[in-house]
């Protein structure tokens, strides 16, 4: 079989990384807190996805792109998955920058077509409600600085242990994308509350210059833990579970399927 060429493997990341954000986010945007009118005149229901759906939406998105793409360009959608794949062997250091690139420029077109279907409520006003991540007053329940980060290194360091394991070539066949995207789900639960969640720099680039309201200048953080957790996860993988192998060079052939 043919191996898939460069412009293949960038566009999976760009279509992926758009649809991680627009479908994540969107569903955060549009469908988070919703409310009806009840049975009783003047009262209103919650019929939103709340925090649940939220997590389930990110989840979703990375299950249906794997699948769809993960056989072209490993199905990363995440700079710190691709930081920690190339850490550990799976991914050549001369891909990184192309996949960096592709995944913010998938997130940032994904985070103005939000944008603009959003506006097209009267009403909205984007500063504050894009979805983007933050700490201390920008946190959905008031988490500090060192909070966030701990959180961000740790679950980034997990989520790509599971994708590595999930992709190695001992795991059941088949099933990489769903243990990936149940995972991503699983932090989303954890860390709404936290950060809103990243342990995607792509992700958080993607909203955050047109949330406005202090997310760009809060945006370092979002880079910075999430790799520091992928460049963990990146090592502790092939020095745990594969036989204390540490392929810094990353010489490697396999890729690893992610978000």
């Amino acid at each position: 079989m043919t191996a898939p060429s460069p412009v293949a493997r960038y566009a999976a990341e760009l279509f992926g990384t758009f649809w991680l954000v627009f479908g994540g986010c969107g569903t955060a945007i549009f469908a988070a807190k919703q409310v009806a009118e009840g049975d009783d005149i003047g009262t209103l229901v919650q019929v939103g996805v709340g925090y649940l759906g939220v997590a389930l939406a990110f989840g979703l998105t990375v299950v249906t792109m794997a699948y769809a793409v993960g056989h072209i360009s490993g199905a990363h959608f995440n700079p710190a998955i691709t930081l920690g794949a190339a850490v550990s062997g799976r991914l050549s250091w001369k891909d990184l920058p192309g996949y960096w690139i592709c995944q913010v420029v998938g997130g940032l077109l994904a985070g103005l077509l939000l944008w603009v279907i959003a506006s097209g409520k009267d009403g909205f006003d984007r500063v504050g409600n894009m979805a983007a991540n933050g700490y201390g007053d920008h946190s959905p329940a008031g988490y500090g600085l060192g909070a966030v980060i701990i959180a961000e290194i740790l679950l980034t360091a997990f989520f790509l242990i599971v994708v590595l394991g999930a992709t190695d070539g001992r795991a059941p066949g088949g099933f990489g994308p769903l243990a990936i995207g149940l995972t991503l789900t699983l932090i989303h639960l954890i860390s709404i509350p936290i950060s809103n969640t990243s342990v995607n720099p792509a992700r958080s680039t993607g909203v955050a210059f047109f949330n406005a309201n202090g997310a760009p200048g809060q945006l370092w953080v979002f880079w910075v833990a999430p790799l520091v957790g992928g460049v963990i996860g990146g090592l502790l993988y092939p020095l745990l579970f594969e036989n204390g192998k540490l392929a810094i060079a990353g010489m490697g052939s396999k890729e690893s399927s992610a978000s």
